[in-house]
């Protein structure tokens, strides 16, 4: 039986299936009725079946595996030089961290008999979910900015999907999405709203956690855009906890990028201008002006005691070729992050020896 949905504002019940509702009457996102964990002493990584990729931890998740290319367990590098470990979330099928959420949003529509999704996306999360429908079997709509990189527009094409470009701000293409969705018009495979996207995300957290020898590390150092990688190594480390097979909550710290910030505004953080002014288009995929779930990335940042910074074009860019430069091909996007640690440091947020990782969400091959 599908897990059913409830809304963790007002209590509202939703039972599971093709017609379940996108969001809570109220407008709260919702939330699996159910969270599962195991029980007892977890095994060392040598001893794991990493077979089956982060589907590994199904006893972690309210969703049974359906539709799956064996993604997940991405390499956790030392990058001595950042004083950081590096986790390789572009090592994935469509080259993003977005399939962590695509195999169990997909896994979900295949649960509850869904013919046809529908998915809003600035391009990953789009492709991502094109290229698992396509595994599954069932029709998508992908509806994109017409500004969209045409590498990631071809991702989806060609995985079969059929993308809808929207004039205007990426809002604007959320809800021209949303207004398909209530005409019935398919069911919302958000990467925003969907829960089952967050149970994927968090298993970072759990995979995380297994390379280092189920220890969490001292501090997390996260893109935010909707916030979908950032709340789920929150929600991931705090299950982990729960379960009692980690002792410790990491410090998340978040970084936006100039122009598109609101996380930035909400907690007074600072803003490292650039010579490309606030609205530095060089990362695109994580210019996002109202988060989903803003609240909550709001409350995980102040529950772990973290910060975040919005960054200008030029920290991005000299990050971006840093990163180049020392092996690790990405796309601009993802060099925020490793861009915010070194801001961090500066500041001395983050102190020289402290144990940090950092995800590389994003592969360089995307912008060719």
């Amino acid at each position: 039986m599908p897990t059913s949905l409830t809304c963790p504002d007002c209590g509202t019940d939703y039972d599971a299936g093709p017609d379940e509702p996108w969001r809570c009457e109220c407008g709260h996102a919702l939330e699996f009725a159910e969270s599962p964990h195991p029980k007892g002493n977890p095994l060392p990584i040598s001893q794991l079946d990493t077979s089956n990729g982060l589907w590994t931890f199904f006893e972690f998740l309210p969703i049974e595996r359906h539709v799956s290319l064996h993604e997940g367990f991405t390499p956790l590098v030392n990058a001595p030089e950042w004083g950081a470990q590096f986790k390789l979330e572009y090592v994935f099928p469509t080259g993003s961290f977005k399939d962590r959420g695509a195999t169990t949003t997909l896994s979900r529509a295949v649960e509850l008999g869904v013919e046809k999704v529908i998915e809003d996306s600035s391009g990953n999360a789009g492709a991502s979910i094109a290229t698992y429908a396509a595994r599954a079997g069932l029709e998508a709509d992908i509806y994109v900015p017409s500004t969209v990189k045409q590498s990631k527009l071809m991702a989806i094409q060609r995985a079969g999907a059929r993308p809808v470009r929207v004039d205007g701000t990426r809002e604007d293409v959320t809800m021209a999405c949303i207004s398909a969705v209530e005409a019935g018009e398919g069911w919302y495979a958000s990467h925003a709203w969907n829960p089952a996207f967050y149970a994927g995300t968090m298993t970072f957290a759990f995979e995380l956690a297994a390379q280092r020898g189920w220890t969490a590390p001292e501090t997390l150092v996260l893109p935010i855009g909707h916030g979908t990688l950032f709340l789920g190594a929150y929600r991931g480390f705090s299950l982990l906890n729960r379960a009692g097979i980690v002792d410790g909550m990491p410090r998340l710290l978040g970084a936006q990028v100039a122009g598109y910030a609101p996380i930035v505004t909400a907690l007074g953080g600072e803003t490292v201008p650039g010579d490309g002014g606030d609205d530095p288009d060089i990362a695109d995929g994580i210019q996002i002006a109202e988060p989903a779930r803003g609240t909550q990335i709001v409350d995980a940042l102040t529950e772990t005691g973290g910060e975040v910074v919005a960054l200008g074009s030029d920290p991005i860019e000299s990050a971006l070729d840093r990163l180049h430069r020392g092996g690790f091909y990405v796309e601009p996007t993802c060099a925020v992050a490793p861009a915010a640690l070194r801001h961090f440091r500066e500041s001395g947020v983050v102190d020289e020896d402290e144990d940090v990782v950092v995800p590389l969400t994003g592969s360089g091959l995307k912008t060719l």
